[in-house]
Formats: C-alpha cells, sequence, structure tokens
C-alpha cells in the first residue's frame, strides 16, 4: 500500500551526527517530493539496515524521489546506484549543500579525503526534537583496525567556536533547553583551527556565551579527556552528569590490534576519577564483542570491564569484518561465538543498568521532556515516564519505582 505522505521525508541512521545533519538536509529540500534515506557504515548490519530503508521507502512513496546520501552511499556509492529502488546518490560533503539539492545529477560523490571544512551549513531549527545537536566536528584522523568510518568522513576538521557559539545561542533563543555536541571523533576537536582551541575551551566559551541550560556532550575518547574536560564533566552544573566512552574491548591485547590508543587500566582510572568527582555521573560505553583473534580469557577481560567502569549505558555490538580494514584480514572468530558474547555482554550490562536505575528510586531528577510529553530524560540520561507535561519543558520530578526498565515519575 503506498503511503499518503507527500513533500520531503529524511530517514536517518546511526550517530547523533548523522540526525543533526539529516535536520541541515530536511532543511534544504524546501516541498520536494522526496525521501532521503542518510545512510550509515558502521557495521554491516548498518548497511544492511540502509538496503532495507531504502526498498521500504520506495514501497512507502511509489512516486517520490528517492535518494541516498551519508556514510554507506559515501563509501560504496556504485553499488547503492545500482539498486533499482534509488534515483540519488549523493556524499556525505555534497549533502550539506544547497547546490547539491538544486542540481538533478544522478551522483555526486567527491574524494572526502579533500574536505577541508565542516558543517558549511548548519540547521536553523530543530523544531521536532526537546533537544537540539549541534555538529562541532567532522571526520577522524585515527586508523581504528576495524573502522571504515574515516573512509565515509574524511579527515578530521572543526568547526570554528565563534560559529559553533552563534548556532547554540540561536537554538536556544527558539526555545531549546539542552543542547548536544556531537562529532565522529569529538575530542579530537580544534587543533585544525587558529590556536588549536580544545573541546574544552569550546564548552568554557558556550557556557560562557549562551544560556543553554543543559550542555550534553556525544561520545568521547578518554584518551583525550584532559583536565579542562575532565573539570568541566565533574563540577560545571550545566554539562549533564553523563559520559558516553568510546572503549570497545576491556583487553590489551586487542585494544592493540584494534590499534586503540588506550590501555584497561587508564579506562578503569578514568571511571573510578570521574565516579569519585561526581558520584551522580553516569558513564556509558561501545565495546565490541568477538574482535579477531579474541579468545575466552580476552573475553572476560571486556566483560568484566562492564562492572569495573560500572558502566550503565552499553552499546554493544557483535564484530562484523568490514572489506579493506586490517581486522578482516585477521583469524576471524565464528560469527556464532561473537553473537553469543555480545549476548553475555549485554546480560552482564542489562544487571549493571538494573542496579544502577534501581538507585535512583527516591531521588529527584530534572527531566527534559520530549515527545509526546509524558517522557524524557535526566541529565544522567535515564529515561523517565512521567505525567503529560508540555514538551520541551524541565520538569523537577521525584522517581518512585522501577518499570520495565524506565523509570517513573511523579511531580516532585
Amino acid at each position: 500500500m503506498s503511503s499518503s505522505i507527500a513533500g520531503p521525508e529524511v530517514i536517518s541512521l546511526g550517530c547523533r551526527l548523522n540526525l543533526a545533519e539529516s535536520e541541515t538536509i530536511r532543511a534544504l529540500l524546501g516541498s520536494e517530493d522526496v525521501v532521503v534515506v542518510n545512510s550509515c557504515a558502521v557495521t554491516n548490519e548498518a548497511v544492511r539496515q540502509t538496503r532495507q530503508a531504502i526498498r521500504r521507502a520506495r514501497r512507502a512513496r511509489p512516486g517520490a524521489q528517492v535518494v541516498v546520501t551519508g556514510c554507506a552511499a559515501q563509501i560504496d556509492p556504485e553499488s547503492f546506484g545500482k539498486m533499482p529502488e534509488v534515483d540519488r546518490v549523493i556524499g556525505n560533503a555534497e549533502k550539506l549543500t544547497p547546490a547539491t539539492w538544486a542540481s538533478g545529477e544522478a551522483a555526486l560523490v567527491q574524494d572526502i579525503m579533500a574536505v577541508r571544512q565542516t558543517a558549511p551549513h548548519l540547521a536553523a531549527s530543530f523544531s521536532a526534537h526537546a533537544r537540539a545537536f549541534v555538529e562541532v566536528q567532522n571526520g577522524c584522523d585515527h586508523r581504528c583496525t576495524f573502522c571504515t568510518i574515516p573512509y565515509g568522513r574524511g579527515n578530521s576538521r572543526s568547526v570554528p567556536a565563534g560559529a559553533v557559539v552563534e548556532r547554540v545561542q540561536a537554538l536556544v533563543a527558539a526555545g531549546h533547553r539542552e543542547v548536544v555536541l556531537t562529532g565522529v571523533d569529538l575530542t579530537s576537536y580544534g587543533p585544525d583551527l587558529p590556536g588549536a582551541p580544545t573541546l574544552g575551551m569550546l564548552a568554557e566559551r558556550i557556557l560562557a556565551h549562551s544560556a543553554v541550560e543543559r550542555l550534553r556532550l556525544s561520545s568521547l575518547d578518554g584518551i583525550e579527556i584532559d583536565d579542562r574536560l575532565f573539570t568541566l564533566l565533574t563540577e560545571e552544573a550545566r554539562v549533564m552528569p553523563h559520559v558516553h566512552l568510546s572503549l570497545q574491548a576491556g583487553d590489551d591485547m586487542i585494544l592493540k590490534r584494534m590499534k586503540r590508543r588506550h590501555s584497561r587500566a587508564q579506562s578503569v582510572d578514568l571511571a573510578e576519577r570521574l565516579r569519585t568527582a561526581r558520584p551522580d555521573i553516569a558513564i556509558g560505553a561501545d565495546l565490541i564483542a568477538g574482535f579477531p583473534t579474541e579468545d575466552e580469557a580476552m573475553f572476560a577481560n571486556t566483560l568484566a570491564l562492564i562492572d569495573d567502569c560500572d558502566i550503565v549505558h552499553a552499546h554493544i555490538f557483535p564484530y562484523s569484518p568490514r572489506d579493506g580494514t586490517p581486522a578482516a584480514r585477521m583469524p576471524q572468530v565464528a560469527p556464532g561465538v561473537a553473537k553469543a558474547r555480545a549476548a553475555a555482554l549485554r546480560e552482564r550490562a542489562a544487571g549493571r543498568r538494573a542496579a544502577w536505575l534501581d538507585s535512583l528510586v527516591g531521588t529527584n531528577q530534572s527531566i527534559l521532556v520530549e515527545r509526546p510529553g509524558d517522557r524524557g530524560h535526566a541529565g544522567s540520561f535515564a529515561e523517565v515516564l512521567l505525567p503529560p507535561t508540555e514538551v520541551g519543558t524541565i520538569a523537577n520530578v521525584k522517581i518512585e519505582r522501577v518499570q520495565d526498565g524506565k523509570l517513573i515519575g511523579a511531580a516532585a
């Protein structure tokens, strides 16, 4: 059955940066009858889901133009261009420029490694979301052995601090109470800019020159959290008590084979220092199960990391080989074993999370109310259900109980 939807539609897969960029795309489309699939390529599963979204879009909107962009399209434009459902393929740099959407070219994908700037056009409004996402950095200069994202996003590049502050000021003026800073490798912000500012310096400038009430940071590389940023995360009330770390593994040999820059001990030490300095801070992490050469002892080290770092927001993925990456040429762990290990990590993380949620019962929390108005997130990013309240409000609630993995709150 075809949909009655007309006009532009943007389907966003993957990271928060993609979500922010989808808002830019939506603003550039005008009233065109087009469906844009903003794709992800972080895993083989993400690419598969991208293809599924494209096929669903064509079935639902047979008369609309279907355009695929994002990392999967950037890395493999030819295969997406051959899909019968696809009318146009657009690269990651091109998707943010007005000229692209005024053009009718079937394929617009340049060499992403040649791109030297980011965020040439930022969305003016995030009216559909209670929180706003602001891109401050794009690309990555590191080459983790399992990752294709640098080939979808290019080298690291930063948005000048003045432009970021102006964007945050505009979003606050439009009514947004919380702003999330996003990037591909967020903690690498700044060395390409005059004066080589750091992410901590950028956050300080935002707080000094805007009235934003809640500032949240997306995924951080723990090895790049300097003293300035650590102080903001642990002492600044307007910076949310929620740190999501790109850990990936808890075994030193696996970390070396991943070409990560931190050790297990450094991860545990950072988590302990964060919790000591700010006891209400919630720690999240990305973890990969079944990386090539991982044996049972190595996996046990990653499993134990969930408890050792008190990880309560876990993003867990079974390893999947990506063509062209060094890890794909290493001795592989059987897919069934990787899936079983991922399930074990999820079970351990669920237990840790359940204990954390129980510990919040009886506390008072400030909740940013989101769609549809009866749910939202605390500063720690715990999801809370509450009585119907105007979207965008920051509600003070008392947590009464845990139900189905969510906190239930009532007016404090």
